[in-house]
C-alpha cells in the first residue's frame, strides 16, 4: 500500500511546474487528485497524465482569488470523491521582477489575491471536510520573503503572508489534526526559467550560491517533499516552513 492510498488531495495551480510536479508526486503514492488552475488546457492535461499511474483525477478551472470559485471547487471535489483530506495552495500570480521604487498597486493587488486571499480561501473553504478526519495542508511560499530579496516586493509580501496564515492555522488547528506547514522551493519552473532567459547574468550568480549546484526538479525533489509532508509519515510537524531549495538559503 502507498502512503497515500484513498486520500483526496486538491492542488491549486497545477496545470504546471511546481504545482504539476506535486500533482503527480501525489499522485504515484496512490492521492487522488483534484488539479485546480486558471487553464483548462493545462488542468487536462495533468489529470490526464495522473490517471496513467491508476490514480483519479479531476480537472477544474479555478481562480482562487475568487471566493465564489474556490467554493465551486471544494464542492466539486465533495461531490466526485467525498471529502477533503489534503489540500496543496500552490497558485500565485505575479508581474516579472520590479523595484519596489517601481512596484505598483495593481502589482500588489495581483500577487496578494492570487497568492494570499487565494490561499486563505482554500484554507478556510476546505475546513469543515478537513475536521471531520484530520489532513494535511502544505503551502508554497518563497525565500524571496524570508530573505526580502530585491526585486520581489510584491511577490515577497504575498508568500510571507502566506506563512503567517500557516502559523496560526497550525496553532488553532492542531486539536483537529490538521497538520500545516510551507515549503519554500527552488525549482526549474515555467516561471524561474522566464527569470533565467530576462536576466542570465543574475541568474549564473545565483546558481552558482546554490551548494547542490543545480535547480530541483519539479516532481522528484519538490513533490515528493509534499508528499512526505501529506502522509502519515509528517504527523508530529506542523507550522515549520520548509527549505526545499538544495542548501541555498538556511533559516536561522
Amino acid at each position: 500500500m502507498s502512503k497515500l492510498d484513498r486520500k483526496i488531495a486538491i492542488v491549486t495551480g497545477a496545470g504546471q511546474g511546481i504545482g504539476k510536479g506535486i500533482a503527480l508526486a501525489l499522485a504515484k503514492e496512490g492521492a487522488d487528485v483534484v488539479v485546480a488552475g486558471r487553464t483548462v488546457k493545462k488542468c487536462v492535461t495533468t489529470s490526464n497524465e495522473i490517471k496513467t499511474y491508476g490514480a483519479r483525477a479531476l480537472p477544474i478551472v479555478c481562480d482562487v482569488g475568487q471566493r465564489r470559485q474556490v467554493e465551486a471547487l471544494v464542492a466539486a471535489t465533495v461531490e466526485e470523491f467525498g471529502t477533503v483530506d489534503i489540500l496543496v495552495n500552490n497558485a500565485q500570480a505575479t508581474k516579472p521582477q520590479v523595484t519596489f521604487e517601481e512596484t505598483t498597486d495593481e502589482d500588489m493587488t495581483l500577487a496578494i489575491q492570487s497568492g494570499l486571499m487565494g490561499t486563505f480561501h482554500c484554507m478556510q473553504i476546505c475546513l469543515p471536510y478537513l475536521k471531520n478526519r484530520g489532513g494535511k495542508i502544505i503551502n508554497v511560499a518563497s525565500a524571496a520573503g524570508t530573505e526580502g530579496r530585491a526585486g520581489f516586493a510584491s511577490y515577497a509580501a504575498a508568500k510571507e503572508g502566506i506563512r503567517a496564515l500557516t502559523r496560526v492555522a497550525a496553532h488553532e488547528w492542531g486539536k483537529y489534526h490538521i497538520n500545516v506547514n510551507v515549503i519554500c522551493p527552488l525549482a526549474n519552473s515555467p516561471s524561474f526559467q522566464q527569470w533565467a532567459t530576462a536576466f542570465p547574468d543574475e541568474f549564473q550568480g545565483f546558481l552558482a550560491e546554490v551548494p547542490m549546484g543545480y535547480l530541483g526538479e519539479c516532481e522528484k525533489d519538490i513533490g515528493r517533499v509534499v508528499a512526505f509532508l501529506a502522509s502519515s509519515d509528517s504527523d508530529y510537524i506542523t507550522g515549520h516552513t520548509i527549505m526545499v531549495d538544495g542548501g541555498e538559503s538556511v533559516l536561522r
